[in-house]
């Protein structure tokens, strides 16, 4: 499988928290998925964390990468190919960082880890 995580599961990943389901984990913890989290990802964590809305132990800007990095998961780069998705989207709801992780899904058949009810009623293969 190609996953693509939502920021939240990334972050419920890198802590350990027990609300990442058992087949999230699993899912993430395969070897033989590949497993990516969007810089969109970590722009939204800058965002968070300078709005005083996540709290992290470090700058996002140096410890989200420097998880990432050290859980084996790969970056996704953020293109112009990519924003071609964004007019053919139903305007379901308004978040510009799920909106991108929704076109890169689209553009590199991955399927999203994600309880967002807002994510998963959009026309793009989800887990959770």
């Amino acid at each position: 499988m190609r996953l693509l995580l939502d920021t939240h599961i990334f972050l419920w990943f890198i802590s350990g928290d027990k609300r990442l389901s058992a087949a999230a984990l699993s899912n993430i913890r395969d070897p033989n998925n590949d497993v990516y989290l969007s810089v969109a990802s970590v722009w939204e964590g800058v965002v968070k964390h300078q709005l005083g809305k996540l709290p992290l132990p470090q700058q996002p800007e140096t410890y989200l990468p420097l998880q990432r990095k050290n859980h084996h998961i790969a970056s996704l780069g953020l293109d112009e190919a990519t924003i071609a998705f964004l007019p053919k989207l139903p305007s379901l709801h308004r978040d510009p960082f799920d909106r991108i992780l929704i076109c890169q899904a689209l553009q590199h058949g991955l399927t999203i880890v994600t309880v967002d009810a807002a994510i998963i009623v959009y026309p793009v293969p989800t887990t959770s």
